[in-house]
């Protein structure tokens, strides 16, 4: 089987971009709007990679990953915003996200810390 990923992001643009991306090297993704959609999607399946809008329309991205609770633990989780603060940085690390990243972000500089984090996440767990 393969990876599989899930985007949510309220601005569509984005949402389509990033999924065509990870559908371009082979993930089967799926895509959420709010944070309400990404809560059905893990309640359905399990995710590889989880990329996360801190800013949705129905709550914040801290809040969602709180509200996933174990059903995302195995996942690789990006949170991925275009207004990083310190404290929310903090929280989402302490919460478990695995790497905090600015839009706009390269394609190849996305992939390449999906990679890593994999990689990490895969050695930590043999």
């Amino acid at each position: 089987m393969g990876k599989t990923a899930l985007v949510i992001d309220d601005d569509l643009s984005v949402l389509r971009n990033f999924k065509r991306l990870l559908i371009e090297v082979g993930y089967e993704v799926w895509g959420a709007k709010t944070g309400k959609e990404a809560l059905s999607e893990v309640n359905q399946r399990s995710f590889d990679v989880m990329l996360i809008d801190f800013k949705l329309p129905d709550m914040d991205g801290t809040d969602l990953i709180e509200k996933m609770g174990d059903k995302a633990n195995g996942a690789v989780k990006l949170m991925i915003t275009g207004f990083p603060t310190i404290e929310a940085s903090i929280r989402a690390l302490d919460l478990g996200i695995d790497s905090f990243v600015e839009k706009p972000v390269k394609s190849e500089d996305l992939l390449a810390l999906i990679n890593q984090k994999l990689k990490e996440k895969q050695e930590s767990s043999q």
